[in-house]
């Protein structure tokens, strides 16, 4: 959520981290600010860490905003873990050109 509304546009990838880093989705948020992969329904997810990558600076250039270059936020990153497959989580973005908020939600 940006500006208090969802994020349509903001562009995301997922990764999966053990001995290689891989990529298992990437796109882009829909109208609902939620990316629309099976990823997010669980499809493909295991135990284990993940990375998730949100271009920020992207997303507010997009939209005319005038930020610095090299922007202070261009990417924001969380690394976090999943133990528990069958639970039901998602990751709450809240963010702004100057910092961001995530946590799990679903809980």
């Amino acid at each position: 959520m940006a500006d208090g509304i969802p994020a349509a546009r903001l562009r995301v990838r997922l990764f999966h981290l053990g001995a290689t880093r891989d990529l298992i989705a990437s796109g882009v948020c829909g109208a609902d600010g939620l990316l629309q992969h099976p990823v997010s329904r669980g499809d493909g997810v295991r135990p284990g860490c993940y990375e998730v990558e949100f271009d920020v600076s992207a997303y507010y250039r997009e939209r005319g905003r005038d930020l610095p270059d090299p922007a202070f936020l261009e990417t924001a990153v969380f690394r976090f873990g999943i133990d528990h497959v069958e639970e039901h989580f998602h990751l709450p973005f809240k963010f702004t050109p100057w910092g961001f908020s995530l946590f799990r939600g679903g809980a």
